[in-house]
């Protein structure tokens, strides 16, 4: 296969800059096309595709000879789904503004950008080497630190590459019966699968997930000292906590039993996030967090999760699943929530083979050409049925309401209603499924008439909301009927705090029923289920773990 293609469509007038731009940059890894009318862009689109050419990106200038920029770059999807589109704009030009409003909303486009100024302009460059960054990380290999070798369809085969894919660690998966698959499990000692073959040579055989972190450098225990704060769960907002906490001189640890990114994570982008006016996917927000509370010293443990906790004396004391104890001044619990099941046996007996809970970013690849469904109306039901339509051929938005404008935003409602191959069908529930060895169709109930029909499927992807991780703390930290953990104002009644609290303060913002014991993210009652509204907390979470700890 040749180099991948970045192909440019602008008018002649005014594409000799960006012309140059792009193949002085990038003529050595990238094949440089260049047309000046929208059917030319779309005739080599065609020809590349029929010789199964790669397209990275497409950059199109507003106006062309015989439609506007954004009209094409509408179009590319029919050829090449998964390739970035980006509309050239020039300073200045009040036009073009709605223009880019429009076709953003309704996701005719990925990115706009200021055409090239005087070379070198790293503006530009940054700006297209973040759309072939973006497109790299789905379709260009990368350097594998671990390859998987295992049944494609298996359960422990699709934990693996969700696992490895959320931790940001570079893998490739090899189906067993393939001859690369067949030539590592020759390599190893043995044929137990699914087998892991590491970077240096060696070979897990069917390992478990702490042996898996243990084998690529990351810690599965705590240190043996005393922390000021431990911060549980790694999703946005303890993240945001574990940065704030390090930063300002806290020794803080982070446990976290998956992923980093919690539920955010797995979200394929992130639109609204402020300052990411591209979108972000969540994987790469989580990886950018993470790195930034390492470097301020933050220490890591995971696949080992929490399992209780309790005060003894001025220290909190949190118990992870091996029995190890991690003693600190405070604890800031943001674990988040887990997946809410569908809870209907013949799937759940499907779960990773074919029937995935938020799982979309690590499986899109392998249902290419399928017919795939997502259940759900909120946002991330969305983010999820919009990615996976670069890849599936017809992607089947079930919810059980009436309309995606109950519990969706706006732009992404727009955006499945002009995608080809997204259909959204209201007020119908899945009440059943089947297959031999992997899912292969569904029962679809009508919530109105109660008519059912079968249908085939290739994948489910379920995102129904979730449950609060709580049911490890101790009953002193008070909760909700739901499970959510209750804080600050929300513990008073008439003004004062109810039960049993010690303290003749009043709980501050944030705080549990425990003192020194604070809630963020998702996990918290009453919180507003937003990214930014989760790392907001976290971050004010640390300045109240400093008042709490000037006090004890």
């Amino acid at each position: 296969m040749g180099k991948p293609v970045v192909l440019l469509a602008d008018d002649a007038r005014t594409r000799g800059r960006v012309e140059a731009e792009l193949g002085k940059r990038y003529g050595a890894d990238y094949q440089v096309i260049v047309t000046g009318s929208a059917q030319e862009a779309l005739d080599a689109l065609g020809e590349l595709r029929d010789s199964q050419g790669q397209v990275s990106l497409v950059l199109a200038g507003l106006r062309l000879q015989d439609a506007t920029g954004t009209e094409l770059l509408a179009r590319v999807r029919e050829f090449y789904p998964a390739a970035r589109r980006v509309l050239l704009i020039t300073w200045g030009d009040q036009a073009s503004v709605q223009a880019v409003v429009q076709a953003t909303v309704l996701g005719d486009l990925d990115a706009y950008m200021v055409r090239p100024g005087t070379p070198p302009d790293e503006v530009f460059h940054r700006s297209v080497t973040e759309q072939l960054a973006e497109w790299g990380r789905s379709n260009l290999p990368g350097i594998e630190v671990v390859r998987v070798v295992g049944e494609e369809w298996a359960a422990r085969s699709h934990e693996l590459r969700e696992l490895l894919g959320r931790n940001s660690v570079p893998f490739s998966f090899y189906p067993a019966d393939s001859p690369e698959g067949q030539r590592l499990l020759d390599q190893g000692s043995g044929k137990a699968l699914p087998t892991v073959v590491m970077f240096d040579g060696r070979v897990l055989a069917d390992p478990s997930n702490s042996e898996l972190a243990e084998a690529i450098g990351v810690s599965t225990k705590p240190g043996s000292g005393r922390y000021d704060v431990t911060v549980i769960g790694a999703g946005p907002a303890g993240l945001a906590a574990a940065v704030y906490g390090a930063s300002e001189g806290l020794s803080t640890v982070v446990v976290e039993p998956e992923a980093i990114g919690g539920q955010a994570g797995t979200s394929s982008l992130i639109r609204n996030y402020l300052g990411f006016p591209s979108g972000v996917s969540g994987g790469d927000l989580a990886v950018r967090a993470y790195a930034q509370a390492w470097s301020f010293g933050a220490e890591y443990v995971y696949g080992n999760p929490a399992t209780s906790l309790r005060p003894e004396g001025p220290e909190l004391v949190v118990t992870v699943a091996d029995g190890t104890e991690i003693r600190s001044g405070a604890v800031v619990v943001a674990s988040g929530m887990a997946y809410r099941r569908l809870g209907i046996a013949e799937l759940d007996a499907l779960t990773g083979v074919g029937v995935f809970y938020g799982a979309a970013a690590s499986e899109a690849k392998a249902v290419q050409g399928s017919e795939v469904f997502v259940v759900g109306g909120a946002n991330s039901a969305g983010q999820a049925a919009v990615y996976l339509a670069k890849y599936a051929a017809q992607v089947t938005l079930l919810i059980r309401g009436r309309s995606l404008a109950d519990s969706m935003s706006e732009y992404l409602i727009r955006e499945i209603d002009a995608a080809p191959n997204i259909t959204v069908r209201c007020r119908v529930a899945v009440t059943g499924g089947s297959g031999q060895n992997r899912l292969e169709s569904l029962t679809l109930t009508d919530l109105d008439s109660g008519a059912a029909e079968t249908v085939g499927a290739g994948a489910l992807f379920v995102l129904i909301g979730a449950e609060p991780r709580t049911q490890w703390l101790p009953d002193t930290v008070r909760r909700d009927r739901s499970g959510f953990v209750v804080t600050g104002p929300d513990l008073l009644e008439d003004g004062r705090p109810a039960g049993d609290w010690p303290l003749r303060r009043l709980p501050m913002f944030l705080e549990s029923s425990l003192p020194g014991v604070f809630a963020v993210g998702d996990v918290r009652y009453g919180s507003v289920k937003r990214v930014a509204s989760a790392v907001g907390e976290g971050s004010i979470a640390i300045r109240l773990v400093h008042d709490y700890l000037r006090s004890t």
